[in-house]
């Protein structure tokens, strides 16, 4: 339902208990005097048929009896009861509740509903939201607000924290205090009746009080929501994430190396990655990694140059960096030079660099300085052993004008021999930390905030961007496959299937003949040549090798014959069971300096369907090297995935092998997510082995598994793509101009946008004056997720260096798609050119296809232009007198007619 009324949760006005008790120990009793305690300045209400009155306050016998509409309301009562509160609220006008009643779920009504799924049904057709059930509550210290039965306060402060679980929120709430660590809102989903992490983040994300979000997760419900409010959360302000559930729950049985090695975990890392937050792995991770990001200065990468002024110390940083993934910078032969020249003889002559223990403040300086200038390294590590030979604060105070504003962190290690120098260097806003493996830690988790912060940025389209296909041929070759194999009753399709499916996204395949008998296959043999490669085929057996049902390099016929004739006996006796239904006969590829991976896709519970990549062969899942990333991808997505795994560095090359052909690589990866983008009939992909090497890429082996489907393969995705087929190319004042949703790379010609858009236009579309918005504000106008709200651009596409947007029309339709609000801005010298025309019938035609209902728009009166365009567009107007604005409405039912 997203952000509707969440104002009156977060934001209330007035807040009324029900259930609300003097009796010592009961929720009621704590939580009214948690409320009251808090310092709410609004009215608060005590409701209970059983007392006259509760703290000392008048209480009322029925929420119909309260002497206003309480903007809040917190329920304290049995499960029962709370039907019937909630509606009783509704009707009242009451728009939020907390509800901290916990077995909703458990119990049911006289019509055999659970009380939960009641609460719900009162709930909708007031839009009333609730938090909860079972929640501990909700805290919002910067407004005296304490509407929980949590044991303490919490400080006032700038960061959000958001958890699923009770025990932990309250555990996390005493921890913080004790550190004095302050809190914007302090939020216990609960049971997850209604607001969930989606509706948290979307409200969080615009709330200026907030800096961050942190986010203690067990388990996400609705993945598209999620992925879309965390996607908009996360371009705006630093999103950290403790996902509970790492191990896994025990091996499962898999029909496919994919559904074996695409395990849960994996797959909610990828998500969250995908959505450009930042995950860690405990509670004191989650805020040490916030005041990482809120004092250090970002990173470019993983590469770190290493200081210290005493051995062991530097030598553990850079075990920490090798155990980490990230990489020691290698100094260039400029910085070399300038450290030979500052350090003794004696100095380590690489990085991590030691300035030896007997260092003068000087020699701090100098290497500090070299570090600072040298282009190879992403972060530079301070590290100070306590000497006698100078004071750590003198070191300190000549350091901080070099490393403030740099990306410099800092371990002074020890306690009070360097206290005086650590508040010098956190005084200046350079981060500091007490041990070299902490510092190391964050600076990783600076640099992986970074990559998902790339990764946040890609905009995959919904057809191909990096390849030619012929989407109606292989949608044909695709749904053929996969009725044929539906209709015969298999749930795997057949070698011949697979390859017709493979060869439509032009996956390179080796060439594959069926064989009903040992003598079939002698023949098929023939006529691809030898050497082949003969495999059985046989619906009940999913691993051939396990059985002995693989044989290789077959030089002739009579070896072929023989190992046809053994396949079969093998097959009786370690799977009597099995039918054994002929063999596959393929041409043997000879490949000796190719490097076998693992290329598959499957579909998760939770965020639909997930692309895998790893190391390959037989012992696929021993080895486990692989990597998971969420579909649509493109090139630069896919190079990231390859990036995760440790069989990347032997694509690279080594002795005689040269590099890989990873663009090859890339390209099959961006074409099976397609083939999953676009075939909801297709559940499970497993190309393993494909071969890759310096010549390309070559499938020896694949598997697809069929299931039927009545949704669209884009339904299922947690991402939707970019909408690539809503682009239209027009001709306008004899230039080229694309019309099409607006992608995140367009901010900086946003801007320059609203900079040749003069005054009087800029008051007529934002009603107050603004030409030059905040990177946080532009990205939310261009940064926008495609499933919640649309905008579309007039950008010139003439082939000129630089593109231009010459126009830019938006709608955001409310949680139920029955209103979208429009808004339109046109450059003010292109104006009266039919591009606001353009554009507006672009918009109508949009929402009217999603389903939306209403157009609505709110024009100033002055605005003559926009008011007589839409009077051409049939839209009805409204004269709000005492604001001098027009309202406009347009019905979508006859859209056709208006555009």
């Amino acid at each position: 339902m997203s952000i509707r009324n969440l104002e009156h949760l977060f934001r209330p006005q007035s807040i009324a208990l029900i259930g609300a008790s003097d009796r010592a120990g009961s929720v009621g009793g704590t939580v009214m005097r948690n409320i009251v305690a808090g310092g709410f300045s609004g009215p608060i209400y005590a409701v209970n048929p059983a007392h006259t009155h509760v703290a000392g306050r008048q209480a009322y016998a029925a929420v119909a009896d309260l002497p206003q509409t309480p903007d809040l309301a917190v329920i304290a009562t049995p499960p029962a009861t709370i039907p019937a509160l909630i509606d009783a609220l509704g009707q009242r006008g009451t728009r939020a509740a907390v509800v901290l009643t916990a077995g909703l779920s458990r119990e049911r009504d006289a019509q055999g509903n659970t009380i939960m799924q009641a609460m719900r049904d009162a709930a909708r057709p007031y839009l009333l939201r609730i938090l909860g059930p079972n929640c501990v509550g909700l805290l919002v210290p910067g407004l005296g607000i304490n509407a929980s039965f949590a044991h303490t306060i919490a400080l006032p402060g700038n960061l959000a924290f958001v958890s699923q679980s009770g025990g932990l929120t309250t555990a996390v709430l005493d921890w913080a205090k004790s550190r004095g660590i302050g809190f914007s809102h302090f939020i216990s989903l609960g049971d997850v009746a209604d607001v969930d992490f989606g509706d948290v983040l979307d409200y969080l994300a615009s709330d200026g009080a907030t800096r961050a979000i942190l986010l203690y997760i067990e388990s996400i419900t609705a993945a598209r929501k999620f992925m879309s409010a965390a996607r908009a959360a996360a371009r705006n302000k630093p999103v950290l994430v403790v996902k509970a559930g790492r191990a896994p729950d025990g091996a499962r049985a898999a029909a496919s190396h994919t559904g074996a090695l695409a395990g849960a975990d994996d797959v909610y890392d990828a998500a969250l990655r995908r959505a450009g937050m930042l995950r860690v792995d405990t509670i004191q991770a989650l805020f040490d990694a916030v005041e990482t990001l809120a004092r250090a200065q970002p990173v470019n990468g993983n590469r770190l140059a290493i200081m210290t002024n005493g051995g062991g110390p530097g030598v553990m940083a850079a075990d920490a960096v090798a155990l980490s993934g990230g990489r020691l910078s290698t100094l260039s032969a400029k910085t070399l030079q300038q450290l030979q020249a500052s350090l003794p003889t004696t100095w380590s002559h690489g990085n991590p660099v030691d300035i030896i223990g007997d260092a003068p403040v000087s020699r701090y300086v100098s290497t500090l300085e070299a570090l600072i200038q040298d282009d190879g390294s992403d972060a530079i590590l301070f590290i100070h052993v306590p000497t006698a030979i100078v004071p750590a604060a003198d070191i300190a105070r000549a350091c901080t004008p070099l490393a403030k504003g740099k990306r410099v962190l800092a371990c002074w290690l020890g306690v009070d021999a360097v206290a005086d120098a650590r508040k010098i260097f956190e005084a200046e806003g350079i981060p500091c930390y007490d041990t070299p493996e902490q510092a190391v830690n964050a600076f990783l988790q600076l640099a992986t905030y970074r990559c998902n912060q790339q990764l946040l940025m890609q905009t995959p389209p919904s057809v191909p961007g990096d390849f030619a296909l012929d989407a109606a041929a292989a949608r044909t070759a695709v749904n053929e496959a996969v009725s044929e194999a539906i209709q015969a009753g298999r749930e795997w399709l057949s070698e011949a299937e697979t390859q017709r499916v493979l060869t439509a996204y032009d996956i390179p395949i080796v060439r594959t003949r069926n064989a009903a008998s040992a003598e079939a296959a002698v023949k098929a043999a023939t006529e691809i040549g030898f050497p082949v490669a003969l495999k059985i085929v046989s619906p009940q057996i999913t691993h051939k090798s396990d059985v002995g049902g693989v044989a290789l390099n077959l030089a002739n016929a009579e070896a072929v014959r023989q190992a046809a004739v053994a396949m079969a006996q093998r097959v009786r006796e370690r799977a009597p069971s099995a039918q054994l239904a002929g063999y596959t006969v393929q041409e043997m590829v000879i490949k000796p300096r190719a490097q076998e991976v693992i290329v598959g896709a499957a579909v998760d519970a939770v965020f639909g369907p997930v692309i895998l990549f790893g190391q390959g062969g037989v012992a696929v899942e021993i080895i486990a090297d692989r990597a998971v990333a969420l579909p649509p991808l493109n090139l630069t997505l896919a190079a990231d995935l390859v990036s995760r795994t440790r069989v990347a560095r032997l694509l690279d090359g080594y002795r005689d092998r040269p590099p890989a052909k990873r663009e090859a690589l890339h390209l099959t990866l961006v074409k099976v997510s397609q083939l999953m983008v676009d075939a909801a009939g297709i559940a499970e992909i497993d190309i393993n082995p494909l071969l890759v090497d310096d010549a390309g890429v070559i499938a020896l082996d694949a598997r697809i598994r069929a299931v039927k489907s009545t949704q669209s393969g884009a339904d299922r995705l947690a991402i939707r793509p970019y909408p690539v087929e809503l682009e239209e190319r027009l001709t306008i004042m004899g230039r080229g101009v694309v019309l099409r949703p607006i992608r995140p790379e367009d901010e900086p010609q946003h801007a320059q946008l609203l900079q040749r858009v003069d005054a009087a236009d800029i008051q007529l579309r934002f009603f107050y004056a603004v030409r030059v918005m905040s990177h946080n504000q532009l990205a939310r106008f261009t940064q926008i997720d495609y499933d919640r709200e649309m905008a579309f651009v007039a950008v010139v596409d003439d082939g000129q260096p630089m593109a231009e947007t010459w126009a830019v029309v938006r709608a955001i339709a409310d949680p139920d798609n029955l209103n979208a609000e429009f808004a339109i801005l046109v450059r003010s010298d292109l104006k009266g050119h039919g591009l606001g025309s353009l554009l507006m019938k672009k918009i109508i035609r949009y929402c009217a296809a999603r389903g939306t209902s209403v157009l609505t728009g709110s024009v100033l009166r002055g605005n003559e232009r926009m008011l007589s365009l839409a009077r051409e567009l049939g839209f009805s107007m409204t004269q709000d007198n005492d604001l001098g604005v027009v309202q406009l409405s347009l019905s979508l039912a006859n859209a056709a007619r208006a555009s």
